[in-house]
């Protein structure tokens, strides 16, 4: 009779067991697998470095976007065609395909309902805000990843997976070429990250997707502003959109770290205030609000 009187005993607990914040995280993944935008922004990560590369074999005679770092090496080797794009991509493009889903990530819910749905389960509330912060972080490193990856396959196919001159003059080896790449990749992360915790953050205040989607695009272009005007050059060292270039620094021989340091905490700077004052925020919602 005690073996079982124990057994309701502990069903209670079993049952009362909080799902952690990996499961929640899984839960997150599956949402985003479910939405369109999600296959969007991915998708956009692919054709952009697609047509770079195709408006480069369309005009054999032309030459490069000179302007820009590695640009006069495009025709002279595949690896430098990654290393343009990530310029390009940090105007408007990554931007927006990380605000696509940091930005309506919390704000749909809101919209549809369902986060009343989500917050009245037993589920510890940090434990969402920080899934779905995983969640986008996630799908940020995944579209960087497809953008780089996709511009490094495409662009040696079209010219050859050449050895690649560095921004200091060193030419350097194929593979150390592509290792290079994947380093500069990751700390390119570092602001993409953190435009990702901005459009959380506006996810969370706003409610509202089309909204936290425009905020984080007009942050960036706010800064882009701020860095091109010559009386404000002393703000640059601070700007997020200046650390987008950081990466430069890991394409020189020796490598120049001092852009690399400066833009994580740069980075952290901006990051790490949007998601506690996301998490502080979310924690305090009224649930029938």
């Amino acid at each position: 009779m005690s073996a079982i009187g124990a057994r309701p005993a502990a069903m209670p607990a079993a049952r009362g067991r909080r799902p952690a914040t990996g499961t929640v995280y899984r839960w997150e993944l599956r949402k985003l697998l479910a939405q369109k935008r999600t296959f969007l922004g991915l998708g956009a990560a692919i054709v952009v470095p697609v047509i770079f590369v195709v408006a480069l074999l369309a005009d054999p005679g032309g030459g490069g976007p000179d302007e820009v770092a590695f640009g006069s090496f495009v025709r002279e080797t595949g690896l430098a065609i990654p290393l343009v794009c990530l310029t390009f991509g940090s105007i408007w493009l990554i931007p927006l395909i990380t605000a696509l889903v940091a930005g309506d990530i919390v704000a749909t819910e809101d919209q549809n309902g369902t986060l009343k749905t989500i917050l009245t389960r037993s589920v510890e509330r940090w434990h969402v805000i920080a899934a779905k912060a995983l969640a986008a972080f996630s799908y940020a490193a995944l579209v960087l990843a497809l953008y780089v990856g996709s511009g490094l396959l495409l662009g040696g196919l079209a010219f050859g997976f050449d050895p690649v001159t560095l921004l200091s003059g060193t030419r350097v080896s194929t593979g150390h070429g592509i290792a290079l790449i994947g380093a500069g990749t990751l700390a390119y992360l570092m602001p993409v990250l953190a435009i990702a915790s901005i459009g959380l953050l506006l996810s969370v205040v706003t409610r509202n997707s089309a909204a936290a989607v425009v905020g984080v695009l007009m942050t960036s272009i706010v800064m882009q502003v701020l860095g091109a005007l010559a009386a404000l050059d002393f703000l640059d060292p601070y700007l997020l959109s200046t650390q987008f270039n950081a990466w430069q620094g890991l394409l020189r021989d020796p490598i120049d770290w001092d852009p690399i340091v400066r833009a994580a905490w740069v980075s952290a700077l901006y990051a790490v205030p949007s998601l506690f004052a996301a998490l502080t925020v979310f924690v305090r919602r009224d649930v029938t609000a």
